[in-house]
């Protein structure tokens, strides 16, 4: 002990392995029941904001026909349709995700693009999107991971017989 030190102050947060932290929450994430749907949420939201800022960014620079132009030269037939239907998708589809409407079809479908997007263009320029690479498939794999997931939450369970 250092001279001079008090005895008797203790820690204002103890964590050890056997007794989790113990925080103030509101009612509602006082179960595990409620923090995991507030989780879920939190990512269910965040998810649809980040989907509808890459359509609307798409939309508002004038990024669409480019962007059908690229896939055209890709191979995709009708490359500006393509492109418009997923800026549309990205755009129309986020608010029923956010608001628990189709969220399993929703993330499917997204990430089937995302993947594509992956096929097309982060795999062949890598893993990473930073520092040992650039523009890689590491935050699509994580985007499509959390849209399953989420989309899980979402299916409706069957009698398993």
């Amino acid at each position: 002990m250092l001279a001079g030190a008090r005895h008797d102050v203790r820690p204002l947060i103890l964590i050890t392995p056997n007794q989790p932290m113990q925080l103030p929450l509101p009612q509602s994430l006082s179960s595990d029941a409620g923090r995991s749907a507030a989780g879920w949420s939190a990512l269910r939201l965040l998810l649809a904001g980040l989907i509808a800022a890459h359509g609307w960014a798409r939309l508002v620079a004038g990024a669409v026909a480019p962007f059908g132009g690229w896939l055209s030269e890709q191979g995709i037939p009708f490359g500006l349709a393509v492109a418009a239907a997923i800026t549309a998708f990205e755009i129309i589809g986020t608010p029923l995700l956010a608001f628990r409407k189709a969220v399993f079809p929703l993330t499917v479908l997204y990430s089937f693009i995302y993947a594509m997007g992956i096929w097309l263009v982060h795999a062949p320029a890598g893993w990473f999107v930073v520092g040992l690479g650039r523009n890689g498939s590491e935050f699509s794999v994580l985007l499509i991971v959390c849209l399953l997931c989420v989309g899980l939450q979402h299916v409706k369970a069957g009698n398993g017989a």
